[in-house]
């Protein structure tokens, strides 16, 4: 597939990263680091109670032998002091363990840990489906629910931080909703075309944007064609920018248990970006989401 791409590229970064797993006692996280440290990913610190983090390890034959234990007493302890060597550089990035993203991140956006910034923390996605013909990066489709027009601007900076590791200089950036005309009634099409002059101008750099677009004159040439779109984004998107939530995660399920798309996920706006797997994910998606984020860091 071609979005292994990323694995090749997390391999060959001279200096080897170390993820910061918080709350490492769970036996699919333990399997994805254990995969990704064998594979010559990363390196991996694990934070957590360390008899649990054994006997999980010793019960599912996962290899820990080369990762470094923090014993914590608690979740909490093990957050703060997995955000806490990421800040002072002991490690590179922290990944979610056995807790929720809302647990990680109320630490991660502590300003004594000085891994904010003024951007939005939100989800990049990058797809491999089969019909496209290059991969896909979108987002947002599990962060912000409702993105303002700042938002998006922020989201199309960090997907563009994605194309850029991942060797695409100048990528094609398509704003989508349900149409592809400005129609008052429907506000993503009016952020759409005022994020197109922003670029335009010079205040969205590093891309090419246009929109709006329903989906289908976003990816497929003949789709615009027939709409009579002339655009060099249009049926050659790099980048899809989704209106809310609610599109993003519908789009990112039907991809993955519809269609098979193979999948990289990361969270970025912050100074280092953050490692988020689901229990829903396959191990592939797992382990192309640390690669994808430890290219990030």
């Amino acid at each position: 597939m071609r979005i292994n791409k990323i694995i090749e590229l997390a391999k060959n970064i001279e200096i080897k990263k170390t993820i910061g797993v918080a709350a490492a006692e769970d036996e699919v996280v333990l399997k994805a680091v254990s995969k990704a440290v064998e594979e010559g990913i990363c390196n991996a610190f694990l934070y957590g109670n360390e008899n649990k983090i054994k006997e999980i390890a010793k019960e599912n034959d996962i290899d820990i032998s080369t990762m470094k234990i923090i014993h914590c007493n608690s979740n909490k302890e093990a957050v703060i002091k997995t955000i806490e060597d990421v800040s002072k550089g002991k490690t590179d990035l922290p990944m979610k363990g056995h807790i929720t993203t809302g647990e990680l991140l109320s630490v991660y956006l502590k300003e004594e840990y000085g891994l904010r910034t003024k951007g939005t923390i939100n989800l990049v996605s990058v797809f491999d489906i089969e019909k496209y013909h290059k991969l896909l990066i979108v987002t947002d489709a599990g962060m912000v629910i409702a993105p303002t027009l700042e938002q998006k601007v922020d989201s199309i900076n960090n997907a563009v931080k994605v194309a850029n590791v991942l060797g695409v200089e100048n990528p094609k950036v398509a704003i989508v909703g349900a149409l592809e005309k400005v129609n008052p009634k429907m506000p993503a099409t009016i952020d759409a075309a005022i994020i197109t002059q922003m670029n335009r101008r010079g205040q969205i750099k590093g891309c090419l944007v246009d929109g709006p677009f329903a989906m289908d004159n976003a990816i497929s040439k003949e789709a615009a064609k027939h709409k009579g779109i002339t655009s060099e984004v249009a049926g050659d998107a790099d980048i899809v920018i989704m209106p809310d939530i609610e599109a993003g995660n519908i789009f990112y399920k039907s991809m993955v248990f519809l269609s098979g798309a193979g999948v990289a996920s990361t969270i970025l706006g912050g100074k280092k970006p953050v490692v988020l797997t689901s229990r829903a994910d396959s191990d592939d998606a797992k382990m192309l989401s640390i690669a994808l984020s430890v290219l990030l860091a």
